[in-house]
């Protein structure tokens, strides 16, 4: 018999009868997608089957139920996009059903082995023992090579470990992929040279699949310091390969664009925690960038700290990922996000220090406001 693996669902459910039927509904249409009265008998009854191993309520508050259903690894096939399919396939198509958590088997661990570099790698990167990082974004799209190489080497000069290509800046003519590569890896190791920081230049290789490796490898080549992608827009199993791919050896962010609304409903797709937290290990990302609590989207303090844990926890050998929360990120909000998250964050702000006519200047004045309220290193 194979090892099986859990998802916890929630479920939209007036009593337990109605919530036991929707659950063991869902461990059908996950693996078998038969009526359950002509599931063959033996091995695919006794292992293919979904398995409905506990039910219980939710909190009074939210309502509905919880139900945790087992699936054989034999279901998954050594296939991670199988694995996604067995996690949340047809049943995401339904109402009233939300992924809340996947715990792992240990055949899982072995098709996932996770980030190659996780937070402790940025560190070691980046040269930043203790504390927050620092991320920003160069933009907006529209400008020309010269011009974000320009803000590229401004935003090192203040010290700003990750310099991230806006995730509208692709291809476009005003600033071809190769191109501004080139010159802003070029600024940054300019700027570092001058002030001995180990900043680095994050290009987004999100675009045509036929293209999405040569350009991480471009990267690579260039001497970039990491990679952006948008695993909503290019495919959930691109950043795994990438990780897994001894050839490749650069750290991995993950981009939310497009993933929206696989959370922001209560009732239907992923929570917080498994979509930012858990299923990005899985694909091997190193940080994961998502809206901010009190920015200009709507993630909460409770959901925003669901993703911290989701970064974090105990997954085995899948090593914990920076949470990289921005949207509408100020001076202001340090204090409070620092109450929140700790030490183990990257802050990305953006337009906060766009809008600085000295823009070196406001990145040191934000290192030094954040190493003044950073906790002390455990």
């Amino acid at each position: 018999m194979a090892s099986r693996f859990s998802v916890s669902y929630w479920l939209d459910a007036t009593g337990e009868k109605e919530a036991r039927a929707r659950a063991l509904d869902i461990a059908v249409e996950q693996t078998v997608e038969i009526p359950r009265e002509i599931v063959p008998r033996g091995y695919v009854e006794d292992e293919i089957l979904g398995r409905l191993e506990n039910l219980k309520s939710a909190d009074a508050e939210r309502g509905g139920f919880l139900a945790e259903i087992s699936y054989s690894e034999d279901d998954v096939g050594g296939d991670f996009l199988q694995l996604l399919n067995i996690v949340f396939g047809n049943s995401s198509i339904k109402t009233g059903t939300r992924v809340e958590s996947l715990q792992l088997s240990d055949g899982l661990r072995k098709l996932c082995p996770g980030p190659r570099f996780g937070a402790a790698g940025l560190r070691a990167r980046t040269e930043v023992n203790s504390g927050p990082l620092i991320m920003s974004a160069i933009k907006p799209v529209g400008l020309s090579t010269s011009e974000l190489a320009d803000l590229t080497h401004r935003f090192a000069l203040g010290g700003t470990h990750l310099i991230k290509d806006d995730h509208g800046l692709v291809d476009q003519p005003t600033s071809p992929y190769p191109e501004r590569l080139k010159a802003c890896v070029e600024a940054v190791a300019e700027a570092n040279a001058s002030t001995g920081f180990q900043c680095a230049y994050v290009p987004n290789i999100t675009g045509p699949a036929s293209q999405i490796f040569e350009r991480a490898f471009l990267a690579k080549e260039a001497g970039a310091g990491a990679v952006m992608l948008a695993p909503s827009l290019v495919g959930f199993d691109v950043s795994r390969t990438l990780a897994a791919d001894p050839g490749f050896c650069l750290p991995i962010i993950s981009h939310p664009t497009f993933a929206g609304a696989n959370v922001i409903t209560p009732t239907t797709g992923f929570s917080h925690r498994f979509y930012f937290g858990t299923l990005q290990r899985l694909m091997g990302v190193d940080a994961v960038v998502f809206p901010n609590f009190g920015g200009r989207f709507g993630f909460s303090r409770e959901e925003c700290l669901s993703i911290l844990h989701g970064c974090t926890e105990d997954l085995g050998e899948l090593k914990p990922i920076f949470p990289a929360p921005g949207g509408g990120m100020t001076f202001e909000r340090i204090a409070d996000m620092q109450q929140v998250y700790g030490n183990h964050v990257i802050y990305l702000i953006g337009g906060a220090l766009l809008r600085e006519s000295d823009l070196a200047s406001a990145c040191r004045a934000l290192r030094a406001r954040i190493a003044d309220l950073s906790l002390p290193a455990n």
